[in-house]
């Protein structure tokens, strides 16, 4: 199946009010522009320096996101054109965020990343840290970013009772979270489900899901 069939099939299954990410990352240019060319505007890179090549070469009314794992010293590289990043899983990183941004007169918008998995590799704070950070003084102090929702991963797993424990998790986070909004959170995104259990983290309440391999096909991480 081509790109652009598997991209129109994944697509007219999501409810209205669930967004797109198409995680293109280790894939050429050539198949973003597939992507492109059938009218996604959305896509997912977890590296900032292949992101920040492809923004370079493709068209600018794309939005970037960075669904990565984000350090410190790799914001500057993409401060001036991401359009949101899903890892956040520290206040440093948020000041480091809210620091580059302001050089480009910027606000990024970001997601929280909560720890949901029963994984040690999985990154992510819990959800009282993100209620302390938006309650906190030094927090409502940054004006070049704003906290626009929650992100979180699933057990790699088969066990879809566990996964549909863990989204429920988020989503509970979420309403619970949503009662902190303040000029820079308005939490409205819940970043939950891949390619392998999206469907079930809609009816967990995802707005916004990332989906690489069902669009793409599988990855060559040997190139």
């Amino acid at each position: 199946m081509s790109i652009q069939h598997n991209l129109n099939s994944i697509a007219s299954q999501l409810p209205e009010q669930v967004t797109l990410v198409a995680v293109s990352k280790t894939k050429p240019v050539s198949d973003l522009m597939e992507a492109y060319n059938a009218g996604q505007r959305i896509f997912g890179e977890n590296k900032i320096q292949e992101m920040a090549d492809k923004y370079q070469e493709m068209p600018k009314d794309i939005k970037w996101h960075m669904i990565g794992h984000v350090q410190t010293n790799k914001v500057k590289y993409m401060a001036e054109f991401v359009d949101l990043i899903h890892g956040v899983d520290s206040f440093k990183l948020l000041k480091e965020i809210n620091k580059q941004a302001k050089k480009h007169d910027r606000v990024i918008n970001c997601l929280l990343q909560i720890k949901i998995a029963d994984e040690l590799s999985k990154f992510g704070m819990t959800s009282d840290e993100a209620a302390t950070i938006l309650q906190s003084d030094a927090f409502s102090q940054l004006q070049h970013v704003c906290v626009t929702g929650i992100m979180g991963m699933a057990t790699f797993t088969d066990n879809n009772t566990q996964i549909k424990d863990e989204f429920s998790e988020l989503k509970n986070s979420f309403d619970h979270l949503k009662q902190f909004q303040n000029t820079n959170s308005q939490l409205q995104t819940i970043s939950m489900g891949m390619s392998g259990d999206y469907k079930l983290a809609i009816t967990c309440g995802s707005t916004m899901v990332r989906v690489g391999s069902r669009i793409f096909g599988a990855r060559n991480y040997s190139i």
